[in-house]
């Protein structure tokens, strides 16, 4: 018996989505997940990821991950939880791919992410100085970047950063300020 999907988020072929969805009532069901919680997952992805192609990108896997576990996405308190953790775990695979394809000299990722981020409305001013966070943003690690930004994006607890973090409550908290040390620096 293999890894589930759900302990790693991997699609594998033996998780072919078109075969799943062809089980009685699978494609409404997924149809109605999609419409209830791709906006959330969209939102919570574009406070991580700074391009509104990677947005889209982690909203797509995290539906195909989904469409694997279907049958055990039924308590809506859970489903929101697990999607997060989901979307956060393939967000933090793109920062990492993107510091990877940097290191081997491949164009910065950056891009119009404070339109994605950005208030309605937001003056040059404000979107300026978001751009720049944005930037201090993605220079720094992963594990950083992504406990700042639970933090202080999302305004996760503590306790909430460390368990999405997969870290200590001691280590959440060094990471974060870690990275609030770099921005001071950069900016």
């Amino acid at each position: 018996m293999g890894t589930s999907p759900l302990a790693t988020n991997r699609i594998t072929a033996e998780d072919d989505p078109p075969k799943l969805l062809r089980s009685e009532g699978a494609r409404e069901r997924l149809a109605k997940l999609y419409a209830e919680y791709a906006r959330f997952v969209g939102w919570f992805a574009s406070r991580l990821l700074t391009r509104p192609d990677e947005v889209e990108d982690v909203v797509q896997e995290v539906f195909l991950i989904a469409a694997t576990h279907l049958d055990t996405l039924t308590d809506p308190p859970q489903i929101r939880g697990w999607l997060k953790t989901v979307a956060l775990r393939r967000a933090s695979r793109k920062l990492r791919w993107n510091r990877v394809r940097a290191r081997f000299g491949a164009p910065p990722t950056i891009g119009a992410g404070e339109d994605v981020v950005a208030a309605p409305g937001a003056s040059p001013e404000d979107r300026a100085a978001l751009a720049e966070l944005l930037r201090a943003l993605d220079k720094m690690p992963t594990d950083l970047r992504l406990a700042w930004s639970l933090r202080y994006m999302h305004e996760e607890n503590l306790e909430s950063v460390a368990e999405l973090c997969g870290c200590s409550l001691a280590t959440a908290k060094r990471r974060i300020a870690a990275a609030q040390a770099r921005i001071n620096e950069e900016l």
